[in-house]
């Protein structure tokens, strides 16, 4: 019996654990840092199914890293289920319906991203006893992808500095490996302090804090011409000094997000930001002062894994659509708007998109190509990425051009052939790690690989030391232990 056939027997022996594990994920819908259900649940099964379970990983509350083995070589399963905060939504409906108006959502579909892992470290694990076989099988539990860089602020930790190969896949719209490379990004909120009067009485004593973030903003915007065209430069006023017009503001912050296809980039392009928001300063009479929130680098793809785990995915076959699951598929197809689907159905062939209304799943696996192609998004995968040997694949769990970051991704997050399509994923990472685990010129190849791809260069974690994750209070907590940790 081939490897793949054995995982994937493995696998379906323990489906229900998995899907179910996926839905209380997606019922959490838990923010950054604040995963605490969802950390507890994935560790607490991975700790009946054999493993050892650090948590608390990289003195993250919602990290931990859990084990099973010992020795080389490391391979390593990253899982995440960090949700959107706005995101609410009713589970298997078509049409916008919040759960909660206002509350959160696993728009980005992590509730199957963190499971699929976590099923292919299971059955990693459940392969090597029945075969004896040395090495080490790790799940990662990573919160905080969306815009916390989890993953980055546990690699300056050194939670990766021993791991062999690190593995991991993205829920999506289409079966393949993720040969991409992505933007490199920093967000820093930036805060202005002013003197407050009366902005009728007084106004020529008044400093307005609110005057240097909309000053930042022009010349933040006069940058755009003179930067690179795959830059990114995006922003959020947090806080506008107050509701009342007749007082002059005396703070004022304001949140950004730079990003560019290079680490070294993005630090040149902060520069310039920085020497911004001081000139909004000045010309206000202003105080700056500015905060490093969260940095990742860019992604460094790897082609010797990649075949691979293509090789299996191939062996596997995608998951095949039911008539139900077409159905639901084609409401939700309805639902996204003509521009989405235009720009989605630059990547597919004409005769795809013909058949897009009577099937949004795609069954097809994506074929491999020479190279990788910029992806315009960012991913604290990338940090992993620049210390060890790392692959990811997508699987179809969404209807074609499906949005990211929307209602309609939620939605779907439950579906059976979301279900489907992440036990494909962890199918395929799991027979991937054990190729891997049992053929250590792979690992050589894949080692060679990275070194090729930065050419000299090291990894520089982008996050500064002095900046640290957040710490809130774990609900799950007595209010003793609360108190405790005040």
């Amino acid at each position: 019996m081939r490897l793949t056939e054995q995982v994937s027997k493995l696998i379906e022996q323990k489906k229900k654990l998995f899907t179910d594990a996926s839905d209380r994920v997606w019922e959490f819908a838990e923010i950054r840092y604040e995963e605490f259900q969802s950390s507890q649940l994935l560790s607490d099964i991975l700790e009946k199914e054999g493993f050892t379970v650090e948590r608390t990983a990289g003195e993250i509350q919602t990290a931990f890293v859990a084990s099973f083995g010992s020795g080389k070589p490391v391979i390593a399963l990253l899982g995440e289920y960090d949700a959107l905060a706005g995101l609410s939504q009713q589970a298997g409906s078509s049409e916008f319906n919040p759960v909660a108006p206002g509350g959160q959502g696993h728009g980005c579909g992590h509730n199957l991203l963190g499971t699929g892992a976590l099923a292919a470290a299971v059955a990693a694990k459940d392969y090597m006893v029945t075969n004896r076989l040395p090495g080490t099988i790790r799940f990662y539990g990573c919160p905080a992808e969306e815009s916390g860089a989890g993953k980055t602020f546990m690699a300056r930790k050194g939670l990766f500095d021993d791991v062999d190969t690190a593995i991991t896949w993205h829920p999506g719209t289409d079966n393949g490996i993720m040969q991409v490379t992505s933007l490199a990004t920093t967000t820093v909120k930036f805060k202005f302090l002013g003197k407050s009067t009366h902005a009728a009485a007084q106004p020529h004593l008044g400093r307005s804090a609110l005057d240097a973030v909309e000053l930042m903003s022009v010349g933040v915007n006069y940058m755009r011409e003179h930067m690179i065209d795959q830059a990114r430069i995006h922003y959020a006023v947090l806080n506008t000094g107050g509701s009342a017009p007749n007082v002059v503001q005396s703070e004022a912050e304001v949140l950004y997000s730079i990003r560019a296809p290079k680490s070294a980039q993005v630090r040149e392009l902060f520069d310039r930001v920085q020497d911004v928001a001081r000139g909004a300063a000045l010309m206000s009479g202003t105080r700056m002062e500015f905060t490093v929130t969260g940095a990742t680098s860019d992604l460094i793809p790897n082609p010797t894994l990649e075949r691979v785990m293509h090789r299996h995915m191939e062996e596997l076959s995608p998951p095949i659509p039911t008539a139900a699951d077409i159905a639901f598929a084609k409401k939700i197809f309805a639902s996204i708007p003509e521009p989405d689907k235009l720009s989605a159905a630059q990547r597919i062939s004409r005769e795809k998109v013909a058949k897009l209304h009577d099937n949004p799943l795609l069954p097809e696996l994506m074929p491999l190509i020479d190279g990788s192609v910029p992806m315009s998004a960012s991913t604290d995968v990338g940090d992993v990425s620049w210390l060890v040997p790392t692959v990811q694949c997508s699987t179809a769990t969404w209807a074609f051009a499906t949005p990211g970051h929307s209602w309609q991704v939620v939605a779907q997050g439950q579906s059976p052939h979301a279900h489907a399509a992440m036990l494909y994923a962890g199918k395929s990472m799991a027979a991937t790690a054990l190729e891997v685990l049992m053929n250590p010129e792979i690992i050589a190849s894949a080692k060679e690989d990275l070194k090729t791809q930065l050419a000299g260069e090291s990894y520089v974690c982008p996050i500064p030391e002095d900046v640290h994750p957040p710490q809130p209070i774990n609900p799950l907590h007595s209010q003793a232990e609360v108190a405790l940790t005040r």
